[in-house]
C-alpha cells in the first residue's frame, strides 16, 4: 500500500445508529470528558481567541445576483470547527445548512455533517451523518451540568417545553441524577407534554427511580419546588421566571432564552458553558450580544461588559470538572447554567461513533487518492 494513499470512513445515518449515536449514557460520559479537557485548556476552537462558536454564511434580503439564496427564517450555512486533545486527539468540524422551508419538502430544518481529520496532516479520517449526533450531544449537556451543579439528593425536575431537544435533555438529566423521583412538564402544546410523559412511561426499566410525572398548566407550577429547572423553549416570547417561584439552591439550566431580571442575575451563581465563546461572539458581531439573541449566556457577557457583573464571578463548567472551581458560594444560591453549543461536542461524539464503527466493521471506506496529483 502506498504511503500517500488516503482512505476515510463514510457513515450514513443508519451506520451512525448501529455505531451507537443514540446511546445517551455513553454520550453523557463523553461530554463530561470534553468539559474536563476544556477546563484544562486541551482544545482549540476557531476565531481570534480560539473559542468561536463557528463561522456563518447568511444571505441578503434582496440578492442582486441570479440564483443567490435570499434571507429567510433560520436560513444560513455554518461551520463549527475545533481541535480536541486527550484521548480524542482529533481535528474536525460540523457543517450544516439550515432553511425552515425544508419542512415543506419533507426534510429536516437543518442538514448536518461531521468531518474528522488527522490533526497532523489534515487528511480526512471520517465523514458522518450528524443530525442524530447533534441532537444527542445537545441533549447530553444539561445532564453534564446537572451532575455537578444540581443540589445533592435532587428529587424533582421541572421541564419547560417538551420538544425534541427537551426530551433528549430529560434523558440525560435522569441519567445524571439517579435520585430524581418527580418529573414536572409544562408546554404550550399539551400533546408535546404527553409525548414526553410517554418517553418515561414506556421505558420504566431505564428510569426505575421516577415515581411521579406531573403535567403542569403554568410555569410557576412547573418550577415550584424543583431542584432542577430546564428550559428549551423555542417560542418568540421567552418564558418569564420569577425568583420567588424557585427553590433555594436549585439549578436553572437554560438551552434557550429565558426572561429574568438583572437583580436575579446578580444574586445567582452563573456557570457558563464557555464564557470565552461569548467573548468571541462580541469580537465577531459586536456589543451588545443580547440584542441579537437574548440568551442568558449573551446577557451575562453584556452585564460583565457594563460592569453589572464581575468577570471573576463567572465560572465555566470546565473549571468545575477540572477541579479548579466550585459551583456556588453557599448552599441556597441558585445556579444558572446557560448553553449555546460548541464544536467540541460534535467532534468528540463523532470520534466515539467512528471508533465504534471501526470495531463493528460499519460504514463505507472511500478513497481520496492513491498518490496526490500535486499541481496537476
Amino acid at each position: 500500500m502506498s504511503d500517500t494513499r488516503i482512505d476515510f470512513l463514510y457513515l450514513n445515518e443508519q451506520d451512525m445508529i448501529k455505531a451507537g449515536v443514540n446511546d445517551m449514557e455513553k454520550c453523557l460520559e463523553t461530554m463530561i470528558e470534553v468539559y474536563r479537557l476544556m477546563g484544562e485548556g486541551d482544545y482549540i476552537m476557531g476565531g481570534q481567541n480560539h473559542n468561536s462558536h463557528g463561522q456563518m454564511i447568511s444571505f441578503p434580503d434582496n440578492p442582486v445576483h441570479p440564483g443567490m439564496p435570499h434571507n429567510g427564517p433560520d436560513r444560513r450555512f455554518m461551520t463549527m470547527e475545533c481541535y480536541l486533545g486527550g484521548k480524542f486527539h482529533i481535528a474536525g468540524e460540523k457543517w450544516y445548512g439550515s432553511n425552515i422551508e425544508n419542512k415543506e419538502k419533507g426534510l429536516p430544518r437543518s442538514i448536518l455533517m461531521v468531518m474528522l481529520n488527522d490533526p497532523d496532516t489534515g487528511a480526512p479520517v471520517a465523514l458522518e451523518s450528524a443530525n442524530l449526533l447533534s441532537a444527542m450531544r445537545t441533549g447530553a449537556i444539561p445532564g453534564v451540568g446537572a451532575k455537578v451543579l444540581a443540589p445533592e439528593d435532587t428529587k424533582t425536575v421541572g421541564m419547560i417545553a417538551a420538544g425534541a431537544i427537551s426530551r433528549n435533555s430529560l434523558r440525560s438529566i435522569l441519567l445524571a441524577c439517579p435520585t430524581l423521583e418527580t418529573v414536572k412538564i409544562c408546554d404550550v402544546f399539551p400533546a408535546a407534554s404527553e409525548e414526553m410523559k410517554k418517553l418515561i412511561e414506556e421505558h420504566p426499566e431505564r428510569y426505575p427511580h421516577v415515581r411521579e410525572i406531573i403535567l403542569c398548566d403554568s410555569l410557576e407550577e412547573c418550577v415550584k419546588d424543583a431542584d432542577i429547572v430546564n428550559s428549551a423553549s423555542s417560542g418568540k416570547v421567552p418564558p418569564r421566571l420569577e425568583k420567588e417561584w424557585l427553590k433555594p439552591g436549585c439549578l436553572v439550566s437554560t438551552q434557550s432564552a429565558i426572561d429574568v431580571g438583572i437583580d436575579f442575575l446578580k444574586e445567582c451563581s452563573i456557570v457558563c458553558d464557555n464564557f470565552k465563546m461569548y467573548e468571541a461572539f462580541a469580537q465577531e458581531t459586536g456589543y451588545p450580544l443580547a440584542e441579537k439573541m437574548n440568551t442568558i449566556g449573551r446577557r451575562t457577557y453584556d452585564c460583565v461588559h457594563d460592569g453589572i457583573l464581575k468577570r471573576e464571578d463567572i465560572t465555566e463548567l470546565g473549571e468545575i470538572y477540572a477541579g479548579r472551581k466550585v459551583p456556588r458560594k453557599y448552599r441556597d444560591q441558585i445556579v444558572l447554567f446557560p448553553q449555546a453549543g460548541q464544536p467540541t461536542y460534535d467532534v468528540a461524539w463523532g470520534w466515539m461513533c467512528w471508533q465504534r464503527a471501526k470495531e463493528l466493521g460499519i460504514g463505507q471506506t472511500l478513497n481520496l487518492w492513491e498518490t496526490p496529483a500535486l499541481g496537476k
